[in-house]
């Protein structure tokens, strides 16, 4: 009989005790996940990360001491070595630094008022190293802060060079990829299969040198590849 994995470890920070306390309940109700600390603001989300090595960093954005974009830059940024992924909870059309959380390393976020059971598909979703981005929920946010990269990064040189080493079918996967369509909307838009599709952006990412599908948003953008509408 196969050895049944360790635990997900995860971290949960949060400066609302309510909050941390519900998903405290929920996820260590899980069979697959074991909580392993709490931290109620930036700078002890971060010194609890390095102290308990999590797999999960479940990070609030609104913070005291230091907000929830500079933890996870120190934790998760393109510097660091070895970073735990960082699943960012947060409100809607009230935190206006959400792009910024997921240009600093995130791996996705999801709303604070999405059900228990999306919380805790998102942890196992980051922990494989998949972005958690929801399609719809993803144009609408980065149309909304896209002129936060206009006009100053969206069209930079650098970026728009690095895409260049894509071939034609690489760069149209990597076009539906940043508006964030699944890998199942992508097969179906192209008419390929879904392992292709699979393939194809395990290709892209590594051929970038990104992390996973939000830095591919990222970069789609700052080269001025894809735009949204807010």
């Amino acid at each position: 009989m196969d050895k049944a994995p360790p635990p997900l470890r995860v971290l949960v920070c949060d400066d609302q005790a309510l909050v941390r306390t519900g998903y405290v309940t929920i996820f260590s109700a899980q069979p697959d996940m074991e909580v392993v600390g709490e931290a109620e603001n930036g700078h002890e989300a971060v010194h609890a990360a390095q102290r308990l090595d999590p797999d999960v960093v479940v990070m609030d954005i609104r913070m005291p001491l230091l907000d929830g974009i500079q933890a996870t830059r120190r934790l998760a940024g393109p510097d660091v070595q070895d970073p735990p992924k960082v699943l960012v909870v947060t409100t809607f059309n009230v935190d206006a630094y959400v792009y910024d959380a997921l240009h600093a390393g995130a791996s996705g976020f999801l709303l604070k008022d999405a059900p228990p059971s999306e919380l805790v598909n998102g942890i196992r979703t980051v922990a494989k190293g998949e972005a958690l981005l929801a399609p719809a929920v993803t144009r609408h946010l980065i149309g909304h802060f896209a002129e936060r990269l206009r006009p100053a990064e969206a069209s930079r040189p650098d970026s728009a060079a690095v895409v260049q080493s894509l071939t034609p079918r690489e760069l149209e996967v990597f076009r539906h990829l940043a508006e964030g369509l699944s890998n199942a909307e992508i097969a179906a838009q192209l008419f390929i299969t879904l392992e292709t599709v699979k393939t194809y952006v395990s290709r892209i990412l590594t051929k970038l040198d990104l992390r996973d599908r939000v830095q591919a948003v990222v970069l789609a953008h700052r080269a001025g590849l894809v735009s949204f509408e807010p």
